[in-house]
C-alpha cells in the first residue's frame, strides 16, 4: 500500500513541477514526504539499495505525472494562452507570503535587518528575471530545437539550475526555465518524443532522446550536487538566498507573459475572458498559499 501511495504522491510531485509557480519542493512537503525524499537522496551513496527502494515509486510517479500532464499543459499554452498564464501568476504570487514569513523567520532568528546585500541580491535577480526573456529573438522562445552543440550544453545546464531549484520548498524549477526562454521548448520536445514514442517514429525517438537526454543528465546532477550549494547558501546566507528569490518571484509574471506571447493578445480579449482569468488567478493564489502552509 505504501509503494502505491508513493507512487501517488510522485506524480503530484511531477505535476507540480511541471506547472510554472508550483513548487515540487513545496508539494513534497505538503504531501509529508520531503524529509523522507531528501535524506534519500544524500544517503544514495551510502547505502544505494535502500535509497533506490525508497525513491522508485516516487521517481516513478512523478514520470508519470509529468507525460500526463505535458499534454495539457501544450494544450492549454496554445488555446488558452492568456487565461493558463494568468493561472500561473496566481500561483506564484500565492506562494510569496510563505516566502515572506521564511524570511521573517530568517531575520529573527539571526536578530538582523534587511542590509544592503539583501537588497542587491533582490534587485539582480529582478533585473535578470527581466532581461534574460527580453533578450531572446521573439515571443516564442525557442519553442523547438535543433540538436547542434550550443544546445546540447545549453540544455544540460537548464537541467541543472532547474533540477536544483525543484528540491528547494517555495522555488519552481519550471518558473527558472520559463524566465530562462526553455519551458516551451522542453514541454513540445517532452511531448514530441512521447508522440514519436506511440507511432514508432524511429528518426523522432532518436531526436528527441538527443534532446532530452542532456537535459535529465543535468537534473541528476542538479538533484544530487547543485542542491547542497542551495543548501549551503540558505545555511550561510539566508537572509540574502529568500531577498534574491524573491526579486526573481517578482518579475516573473513579466517573465511569463513575455515568453508565451500572451501580451499581444490584451487587445482582442473579451470582458469575459479577462474576468474568468482574474478569477483564476486569485483562485489559485489562494492554492499556493494553503499548500505553504
Amino acid at each position: 500500500m505504501t509503494f502505491i501511495l508513493d507512487i501517488i504522491k510522485g506524480m503530484l510531485i511531477g505535476i507540480a513541477n511541471i506547472i510554472p509557480g508550483v513548487s515540487g519542493g513545496t508539494m513534497a512537503v505538503s504531501l509529508g514526504i520531503y524529509d523522507k525524499l531528501i535524506s534519500s537522496i544524500s544517503a544514495l551513496l551510502k547505502d544505494w539499495k535502500k535509497s533506490a527502494r525508497t525513491l522508485f515509486p516516487i521517481i516513478l510517479g512523478c514520470g508519470m505525472g509529468i507525460v500526463c500532464f505535458t499534454y495539457i499543459i501544450e494544450y492549454l499554452l496554445s488555446r488558452h494562452t492568456f487565461v493558463t498564464c494568468m493561472a500561473f501568476v496566481g500561483l506564484i504570487l500565492g506562494g510569496v507570503p510563505v516566502l515572506i514569513s521564511s524570511l521573517k523567520k530568517e531575520l529573527e532568528k539571526n536578530s538582523s535587518k534587511i542590509g544592503v546585500s539583501a537588497v542587491l541580491a533582490f534587485l539582480i535577480l529582478f533585473a535578470v528575471a527581466i532581461l534574460l526573456p527580453m533578450m531572446n529573438a521573439d515571443d516564442e522562445v525557442l519553442k523547438t530545437f535543433s540538436i547542434t552543440p550550443g544546445t546540447i550544453a545549453s540544455l544540460f545546464l537548464v537541467g541543472v539550475i532547474a533540477s536544483a531549484t525543484m528540491v528547494v520548498p517555495g522555488v519552481s524549477g519550471s518558473l527558472v526555465m520559463m524566465i530562462l526562454g526553455y519551458y516551451y521548448g522542453i514541454i513540445n520536445t517532452i511531448k514530441s518524443f512521447l508522440d514519436s514514442l506511440k507511432a514508432f517514429d524511429i528518426g523522432g525517438l532518436i531526436h528527441g532522446f538527443a534532446l532530452l537526454m542532456p537535459f535529465g543528465i543535468g537534473v541528476l546532477l542538479g538533484i544530487f550536487l547543485i542542491a547542497k550549494l542551495i543548501t549551503f547558501l540558505f545555511q550561510k546566507f539566508g537572509i540574502q538566498t529568500y531577498c534574491a528569490i524573491l526579486g526573481l518571484i517578482a518579475a516573473s509574471p513579466f517573465a511569463i507573459f513575455y515568453n508565451t506571447g500572451a501580451l499581444g493578445q490584451l487587445s482582442i480579449l473579451g470582458a469575459g475572458t479577462i474576468l474568468l482569468s482574474v478569477i483564476l488567478a486569485l483562485v489559485f493564489g489562494v492554492v499556493t498559499y494553503k499548500l505553504g502552509e
